[in-house]
């Protein structure tokens, strides 16, 4: 869902180089019991709505007891995984993997267990049929992962800034407002002239990526790499483009210039800082997570500029390392079920990589309450069975941190335009080597 920060670890580096780091990042402590009572431990980032889900498992299966490890941040969850992958020790019995690591892991698929031996082939038809090849290996012979969730793209705004700002705030006539993202420009610069005491938009790195994963999506298909692998960051007009709309919106002095899931921006939620996010159907539980309680109804959901597109997603894997590979994969299969993904959605709006799930009428008709009893449901889950999946190479993520490192220096005032531009591509090609 969101980039690492930092460059992640070769895949077959030595256990003895990585287990320095072990003791900072944690370790799987689970087993079973002296009553033979299995303890699976589940790691996941951000927000995935299993809470409910865990306790009804436990429910079901009395042998069974669930530790749920969860780091908030993805730059912070990332390479604690690839570490404890690598070192063949740590990690949990369930692991959450983000789309834009994916590709990494599965050029070693020998690192999780085969869930097609666990009886998941017969899953198939419960996930969309991209999601489902993105973790399968090209001989159709190994599936390193089960799908979550999808990243549909809608823009989440805060009406009483709109009111206080003289625009409207009816979902449709706020989307009508910008149908590209010059329009939502020009609308942030008739916000800025009303309001001065916050901004227009968060900041640049949630922007940006949003805007990167739609145009990509819209047109060749894939980001920083292409599906052979090369680094073509500087040939990509998705890139360009979505870097260029970026910078004219810094330029037109609508951003609060937070870095996303930084304390900074959490507390820019609750003191009312910015007036719009680009919203994937995830962030969703983001802001009300982050906004608070007095928040709830004063923000809403409208269209995003420039169309359809999606931005984000992750799989469930069991690591080669867990000593209850029957279990682990027995829950991983359960927490991605159709029911299970109707549940987590209904929680924290994470969109489903089920289609029967994005056709059940309690997802189509799901309406938020703290957004203002916005149809999610039906704006998330419209466009979603047509979205094109994007396809991230194996270094998308450290790439992808060097131009949002670039974007900060030139929204804080330490690159010009020019410079950021090439320290970007710069960057890029020193990560990608």
């Amino acid at each position: 869902m969101r980039r690492a920060h930092r460059r992640l670890l070769p895949s077959l580096v030595s256990a003895a180089v990585l287990a320095l780091g072990l003791s900072a990042c944690g370790s799987g402590d689970g087993g079973s019991g002296s009553d033979g009572t299995v303890t699976l431990i589940v790691d996941t980032f951000s927000t995935f709505g299993y809470e409910d889900l865990f306790k009804q498992y436990e429910a079901a299966h009395p042998g069974i007891k669930i530790k749920h490890r969860n780091v908030v941040q993805l730059d912070e969850y990332l390479p604690r995984l690839e570490q404890w992958i690598a070192a063949g020790s740590g990690a949990g019995d369930v692991v959450a993997i983000e789309e834009g690591i994916l590709t990494k892991f599965m050029a070693h698929p020998d690192k999780f267990v085969n869930l097609l031996d666990h009886g998941a082939g017969s899953l198939q038809g419960n996930f969309l049929d991209w999601k489902w090849k993105q973790a399968l290996s090209p001989d159709g012979k190994y599936l390193v992962g089960l799908g979550t969730d999808i990243g549909g793209l809608a823009m989440c705004y805060r009406t009483d800034l709109f009111k206080k700002a003289g625009l409207p705030t009816d979902r449709e006539k706020v989307g009508a407002l910008w149908p590209t993202w010059d329009d939502y420009i020009a609308t942030g610069e008739k916000y800025s002239a009303k309001v001065k005491d916050s901004t227009f938009v968060d900041g640049s790195v949630n922007l940006y990526n949003t805007i990167l994963a739609q145009s990509a999506s819209q047109s060749a298909g894939y980001t920083f790499f292409d599906r052979s692998g090369k680094l073509v960051a500087g040939e990509n007009p998705a890139v360009k483009n979505a870097w260029d709309t970026t910078v004219k919106i810094q330029e037109a002095g609508l951003s609060a210039g937070l870095k996303s899931f930084e304390p900074s921006w959490g507390s820019g939620f609750k003191q009312a800082k910015f007036a719009t996010i680009a919203c994937p159907s995830w962030m969703l539980g983001v802001i009300k997570e982050n906004a608070g309680a007095g928040a709830a109804g004063k923000w809403d959901v409208a269209a995003i500029p420039g169309g359809a597109g999606s931005r984000g997603g992750s799989f469930l894997a069991v690591p080669k390392q867990s000593k209850h590979a029957d279990e682990a994969a027995e829950l991983a299969k359960y927490l991605t079920s159709v029911n299970s993904q109707i549940a987590a959605f209904k929680a924290r709006n994470n969109l489903p990589s089920s289609p029967q799930a994005l056709d059940d009428p309690a997802v189509k008709s799901f309406k938020n309450e703290y957004f203002s009893d916005a149809p999610v449901g039906e704006i998330y889950a419209a466009g979603a069975k047509a979205v094109k999946p994007l396809y991230l190479g194996a270094d998308n993520n450290p790439v992808g941190q060097r131009f949002e490192d670039a974007l900060l220096a030139l929204e804080q005032g330490r690159l010009a335009p020019d410079a950021a531009w090439k320290k970007a591509l710069d960057d890029a090609e020193r990560e990608a080597r």
